[in-house]
């Protein structure tokens, strides 16, 4: 499965539809570090497929999911479990790493 795209109005019911683990994925179209992580990203996806949501939260178009994640560089990205933030990785960040923060 690829990724979903969260938006300020469907972020909260996404997370609290789920039992599965939630990496989400701050980023915005103009960043050269998001577009390097981003097939990174989509691959954990695929991989994770059932075990684990993979979102994405452009930050231009949903400022107010930036502020209330303390989102001050991109990409940031967050691991949530149960609805509430767990881990989180500032800049571009290794597979292996990502993935061992959703098995966690």
């Amino acid at each position: 499965m690829k990724s979903i795209a969260l938006t300020n109005d469907t972020f909260d019911a996404a997370l609290a539809g789920t039992d599965q683990p939630v990496l989400v994925d701050f980023w915005a179209e103009w960043c050269g570090p998001c577009k390097m992580i981003g097939p990174v990203v989509e691959e954990i996806a695929v991989e994770q497929d059932g075990k684990a949501l993979v979102a994405k939260v452009d930050v231009d178009a949903a400022p107010e999911l930036a502020r209330r994640f303390g989102i001050k560089a991109i990409p940031t990205l967050i691991v949530f479990k149960n609805g509430e933030p767990v881990s989180v990785f500032r800049g571009v960040q290794d597979k292996a790493v990502l993935t061992a923060a959703l098995a966690a």
